[in-house]
């Protein structure tokens, strides 16, 4: 049985962030999902996102700021063992270890990644990697700049493009039937498959 449904600023605003950006997330198809909102202030943000990581702790989601930058916020949205696991793949320590990353284990890797982004003006694009992008088309994007790319939708495509579009249009599919659930009633919380 869930905890109350946190208390956000303008709840209806953050459930509808959660479900248009993060429903594979939700759903346990995606790693990860980003997305920006606006904050009052820090003390609220964080309190809020202690309250929302509570409501999701039964379902093995997490909640965290990556960046807050002019008052606004960079959101996490996460499945740690997900992504503990896209971490052992083949070929991601190594190519981590060369944007700085010393540790691959979850929050060590975070907590570097946290450091790239508020360092920079420029996006880390490795960060595709902590979203569960395959490692190749990551590879791909940074050696083409973001250009000659097969195909695209959440991602820029260079590797499997045939696997890409199938997984865009499971994204996509779950989008939509958790937005139409949402709409009927369906709240975040039961709308999100637990680990």
């Amino acid at each position: 049985r869930p905890l109350q449904t946190p208390t956000f600023t303008e709840e209806p605003q953050m459930e509808r962030y959660l479900i248009e950006h993060c429903s594979p997330t939700l759903a346990s198809i995606k790693t990860a999902s980003l997305f920006t909102c606006d904050y009052p202030c820090e003390a609220e943000l964080e309190k809020n996102l202690y309250e929302w990581n509570m409501y999701f702790a039964d379902k093995g989601v997490s909640l965290m700021v990556l960046r807050k930058k002019d008052g606004r916020a960079l959101i996490y949205v996460c499945r740690m063992k997900r992504l503990q696991c896209d971490l052992e793949r083949p070929g991601v320590a190594r190519f981590l270890q060369s944007y700085g990353y010393s540790e691959m284990d979850v929050d060590a890797a975070l907590k570097t990644l946290r450091l790239r982004l508020i360092k920079s003006d420029e996006f880390p694009h490795e960060i595709g990697v902590f979203l569960g992008y395959p490692l190749g088309d990551v590879i791909g994007f940074i050696r083409n700049a973001g250009r000659n790319w097969k195909c695209f939708g959440c991602w820029k495509v260079y590797c499997n493009e045939c696997e890409a579009i199938k997984t865009f249009a499971r994204y996509k599919k779950c989008k939509d039937i958790y937005m139409r659930l949402w709409k009927q009633g369906r709240s975040v919380w039961q709308l999100t498959v637990a680990a």
